[in-house]
């Protein structure tokens, strides 16, 4: 095997930083999570919606900023059809968050939507301060919580692909020396030099996620093949899915309080009555997911797409707007990652958030959904009774007459039947039990056959 590229430097890893610091502030060449002191931040937004989504959208950029270790201490919203296709913000708003830059100090302006190249480029110049957006935040979240290789691995292919398209603008501070007309010198050179390292090592990534995604694809195989019935936990960030996920199979998840707590998934087990039931979670949802992210975490979300049953886990505490909101960016996620047929059932988790008449009120409106608080525990046997009888339900009911002298086929319903209940009839036993469709098939097919 060839060598792996040399590392990627400093210069072309990291996104447009802008002229403002290239010189100057080594520091701000780090991500956010890299930074000791929690950075003070100034958040922009250019929004066209409703005052409750506007005060949901600004709510959730200031947790990503403060899962990523920055406070914000000013807003800047500017209200418009569409942000200014060069400078994001309007000139006049943009002289105003200037000056404000300039006698205020913060570490980074962070935008709530996403930034083309040459807008955080131009903002970078003009604000004289780093421009981070929503995606470059999120990346900088998921490469704080990534623990497994798979995960890291994952993390820094999207970062490589959010990078490349940014790469234009780095090397201005380099004179054009060429003969050609914008086409020539060393900035261009530069330019395509890193480009180039950065293709290298997105390959590099590729090849060693296709190596790694083996060994879970055998998993995978296994799984599938097996009888017990799979159940994926999905659902936006934050709603408590690990927290669930701890109460119902013992598991110990991390549950710390921030966005994209788990970015790894996690298979346990729990059984009842002679049933198991496979229980899985992995990174939660959030509206406009990176496209990155959700390219390089397909492979993660298998458990997903192959569960029998998907619980749609939602925060009762939240607002029906918010909950709405975000319950369609959950769909729409499970629809890019081909999990958009999978069956659903709505479980409502923090419920101990709620008083008694907003409880009963949440139950009227969602008359289909499971109530729980993974905190309490109420609720839980109600959902474990729900994954239960969905796991009866894929397995066949079976009642045969066995002859006495068929005791192997007596022995197999045994072993792979669930509730199983015999009686004596005229010629044999009358047996009746629960069995997968592959067991019930091959007992059936053993009682067909000769001794």
């Amino acid at each position: 095997m060839g060598r792996d590229p040399a590392p990627i430097g400093i210069e072309t890893q990291r996104t447009y930083r802008g002229r403002a610091w290239r010189e100057e502030d080594p520091e701000a060449h780090r991500g956010l999570h890299e930074v000791h002191k929690e950075e003070r931040a100034a958040l922009i937004a250019s929004l066209n919606c409703s005052p409750v989504e506007e005060t949901d959208r600004l709510t959730e950029m200031g947790e990503l900023l403060r899962t990523a270790g920055a406070t914000v201490v000013h807003r800047v919203v500017q209200h418009r059809d569409r942000p200014d296709p060069r400078l994001y913000l309007g000139k006049g708003r943009l002289e105003e968050l200037a000056e404000w830059v300039k006698e205020n100090k913060p570490d980074v302006v962070a935008c709530e939507g996403d930034l083309a190249a040459g807008q955080q480029r131009h903002l970078e110049d003009k604000l004289k301060v780093r421009v981070v957006d929503r995606t470059g935040v999120i990346l900088d979240i998921f490469a704080l919580h990534a623990k497994s290789a798979e995960g890291k691995l994952q993390v820094e292919l999207a970062q490589m692909e959010y990078s490349y398209s940014r790469q234009e603008g780095l090397w201005q501070h380099l004179e054009r020396l060429g003969g050609g007309v914008g086409t020539r010198g060393p900035g261009e050179s530069q330019l395509e030099s890193d480009r180039r390292m950065i293709r290298e090592r997105m390959g590099v990534l590729r090849k060693r996620l296709r190596e790694v995604s083996k060994n879970r694809d055998t998993m995978r195989e296994e799984r599938l093949a097996s009888p017990t019935t799979r159940i994926a936990l999905a659902g936006y960030t934050n709603a408590g899915k690990s927290s669930l996920m701890n109460a119902l199979t013992g598991a110990e998840v991390n549950v710390n309080n921030a966005l994209f707590e788990t970015l790894d998934a996690t298979t346990r087990s729990f059984s009842q009555d002679g049933m198991k039931v496979l229980v899985s979670d992995t990174v939660g949802f959030i509206r406009h997911l990176p496209h990155q992210l959700v390219e390089s975490f397909k492979s993660t979300l298998d458990e997903v797409r192959d569960a029998h049953l998907i619980l749609h886990v939602a925060d009762a505490s939240e607002d029906d707007e918010g909950r709405e909101a975000r319950a369609a960016a959950v769909e729409e996620v499970l629809d890019e990652i081909g999990a958009g047929e999978v069956p659903r059932l709505s479980v409502m988790n923090k419920c101990d958030l709620l008083d008694v008449e907003d409880l009963a009120a949440l139950r009227r409106q969602y008359p289909g959904s499971v109530f729980t608080s993974a905190i309490t525990g109420a609720g839980l046997d109600d959902l474990r009774e729900r994954l239960l009888h969905t796991a009866r339900a894929r397995w066949d009911r079976v009642e045969l007459e066995v002859p006495y002298a068929r005791g192997d086929v007596i022995s197999a319903v045994y072993a792979h039947g669930r509730d199983v209940t015999q009686d004596a009839g005229p010629e044999g036993t009358i047996i009746r039990a629960l069995m997968p469709p592959a067991d019930a098939a091959r007992v059936r097919a053993l009682l067909g056959a000769p001794r």
